[in-house]
């Protein structure tokens, strides 16, 4: 295919990290979608795309659309991309690909069925230094893994008049902090090590059980201009924070925490593996630092720089050492992948960036964690 052209739908945070990363790319973006073309003609003239659909549907129908991009809140994600794989259309989705393992494995064979690319937004494993990880573990480097442990945390809902529609379970899903975030760290380390978690044995906490709705839009005030009597008080039924001891497949132990009440913590993912011959830990606060630990020799930090990568980082390294890349590179090398993949034609081809496979797997990932919370015991993963 020698012309790609992409449409988006979703104009909020993330919509616009996809234009902006696909435009680096050199990819057109036909136009935008959001949830009414009045919300999304703003964004469009920030970004100047020159066309606004008034439907979604619209843009997945459309003919000069060769790439579908969800962006929007999770409970859209499987309608969305199955009408975008019935017009065959290839799809970018965010994650969590849909809200339960029903929907996610219906979307997986539809695909397939299809013949279209496939991709869930699992950017993290795009850091340079965390495609580095992986390909030291590939080749041997840590050993037999012992022990996978990290966390992600953010402060966003530290406050208990922070509202935003993940609050809300019929649009969020019924998981927040582990469907969020949690994915995310999951995906990354299995990534890294190539192995699959077995068993989960989950702990959830709400710190914030009731929290101030604006009783109207959003959009409709300021922070400056809210008063007490603009909202309304509202049971939160999701978890702030979980802890999630993991079992891989090997005989690896793992431990994941996760939340979004972490003052100070605007959005930090960190991990550690612990192997047999070395161990590797990265924090997102740093991107560009991968550190190496020995037991007979000093440390290692490896900074960033193509010239000391493996070949697969230095394929997702643009700048030269001392140059750092961080979060919007992430979206860019990703979508470098994806579109390098539709360019090859060869749909056979071992993709080398996440599909609707792996958002399968996140999703049945959660629906254990969140069995093992409610039960209180150990769960196993069922594939």
């Amino acid at each position: 295919m020698d012309v790609i052209r992409a449409g988006v739908i979703g104009t909020g945070f993330i919509g616009p990290a996809h234009i902006e990363a696909l435009r680096r790319l050199g990819i057109e973006v036909v136009g935008i979608a959001g949830s009414r073309p009045e919300r999304a003609q703003p964004k469009a003239e920030a970004l100047n795309i020159h066309k606004v659909y008034e439907d979604w549907r619209d843009l997945v129908t459309d003919p000069a659309v060769n790439v579908v991009h969800i962006t929007t809140p999770n409970y859209l994600h499987y309608s969305m991309a199955k009408a975008a794989i019935e017009a065959g259309k290839h799809v970018v989705c965010e994650k969590p690909l849909a809200l339960n393992s029903q929907q996610s494995a219906e979307l997986l064979r539809l695909a397939q069925q299809a013949g279209i690319v496939h991709a869930v937004n699992y950017n993290i494993r795009f850091y340079p230094m965390c495609q580095e990880a992986h390909g030291r573990a590939a080749r041997g480097d840590l050993g037999d893994v012992y022990i996978i442990r990290g966390s992600y945390l953010q402060d966003w809902l530290f406050h208990d008049t922070v509202w935003n529609w993940r609050l809300e379970p019929e649009l969020g899903g019924s998981l927040r902090a582990v469907n969020d975030i949690g994915t995310h760290w999951l995906d990354l380390t299995s990534f890294i090590t190539g192995l699959r978690v077995e068993a989960v044995l989950a702990d959830f906490h709400t710190f914030i059980p009731i929290r101030k709705k604006p009783a109207k839009s959003i959009d409709t005030f300021t922070a400056h201009t809210l008063r007490p009597e603009d909202y309304i008080a509202q049971p939160i039924y999701t978890e702030d924070y979980a802890t999630v001891l993991l079992v891989y497949e090997g005989g690896a132990s793992g431990v994941m925490t996760v939340s979004q009440v972490c003052a100070g913590r605007k959005n930090r993912l960190a991990f550690e593996i612990d192997g047999s011959k070395a161990a590797m830990a990265w924090d997102s606060e740093h991107p560009n630092e991968l550190w190496i630990g020995h037991r007979d020799g000093p440390n290692e930090m490896l900074m960033k720089d193509p010239s000391l990568l493996t070949p697969q980082a230095r394929d997702f390294a643009s700048y030269p050492g001392g140059h750092t890349e961080g979060f919007p590179d992430t979206f860019k090398q990703l979508y470098h992948a994806v579109y390098r993949y539709i360019r090859a034609g060869d749909f056979t081809a071992p993709p080398d960036f996440p599909t609707f496979a792996d958002g399968h797997e996140g999703i049945l990932l959660c629906d254990a964690i969140e069995r093992s919370a409610r039960e209180k015991q150990w769960v196993e993963i069922e594939r």
